[in-house]
């Protein structure tokens, strides 16, 4: 079973607006127009069996909408394991992850960038230690972004704070641990203790010998295959993992098993 862990989709009421800024801000030439249909037809194409579905609450009164369309999406299509978004500036974002749990949702996305906060800020602490309480995996943007690229709002040393905190937490650094970074993911966050992962998101720029190494350091069992549809293709995520020097029963890991174990799934 392949499972990309990285992917992003709209409800239909803003996906244009959304897609276009988005598109604007990056430069990039997206692979969907950000419709569920369409990464399901992506993932045909690419030989996907199930996805992980990333939405962002980027205000505070924007999480029950999301997390009810999240929820509505999931329970629809088979192949869409949806995650639901808080604000970290929402005053009852505790309530919100609760439901989030209630709803079916399977973890949470947070992206300090878009929702501007610092990663390692001790005014957080709370936020994470209710997702820990809840044993909702955190999947969680690093590194470099084209929303804010004058300040990295979550850099590897920052999350090595973090980790420090709370080393229960499950979380998945997107993008083999920070965008960008990847010298400095391999020196402090490659190895750490804990249920850390890092998904493949993104990481076209990343050398081949640099992320073999990563994997290495960090366990082929904490690695994630992640695209971030709709700007990156899954397909060529599958492609650079199998021109990588790892074997065919560590790829399948990477592919799919550790997914499942970590969202608690057989299939």
């Amino acid at each position: 079973m392949i499972i990309d862990f990285h992917t992003h989709a709209f409800n239909p009421k803003i996906a244009e607006r959304a897609m276009t800024r988005l598109e604007e801000m990056s430069g990039l030439e997206p692979y969907t127009h950000g419709l569920v249909e369409q990464l399901v037809n992506r993932m045909d194409e690419w030989g996907v069996d199930r996805s992980v579905m990333l939405s962002i609450a980027t205000k505070p009164t924007q999480q029950a909408v999301i997390n009810d369309w999240a929820a509505e999406i999931d329970s629809e299509n088979e192949r869409i394991i949806a995650f639901g978004s808080v604000h970290p500036k929402a005053d009852d974002f505790v309530q919100e992850l609760i439901r989030i749990k209630e709803l079916g949702l399977h973890g949470v996305k947070l992206h300090p960038d878009f929702q501007q906060f610092m990663v390692e800020d001790p005014s957080l602490d709370e936020l994470y230690d209710t997702i820990t309480q809840l044993d909702l995996p955190l999947v969680l943007h690093a590194g470099l972004d084209y929303a804010s690229p004058e300040l990295l709002h979550c850099t590897p040393q920052g999350v090595a704070n973090v980790l420090k905190r709370h080393p229960s937490m499950k979380v998945v650094l997107a993008h083999l641990g920070g965008n960008a970074r990847w010298n400095e993911v391999y020196d402090l966050l490659a190895g750490v203790d804990g249920e850390v992962y890092f998904d493949t998101s993104f990481t076209s720029a990343c050398p081949d010998e640099l992320m073999e190494k990563i994997i290495y350091k960090h366990g082929v069992d904490r690695i994630l295959l992640g695209s971030d549809c709709p700007w990156e293709s899954a397909q060529k995520m599958i492609e650079k993992l199998l021109r990588l020097n790892i074997s065919d029963d560590d790829r399948d890991k990477i592919f799919g098993i550790n997914a499942l174990r970590l969202l608690g799934m057989k299939s």
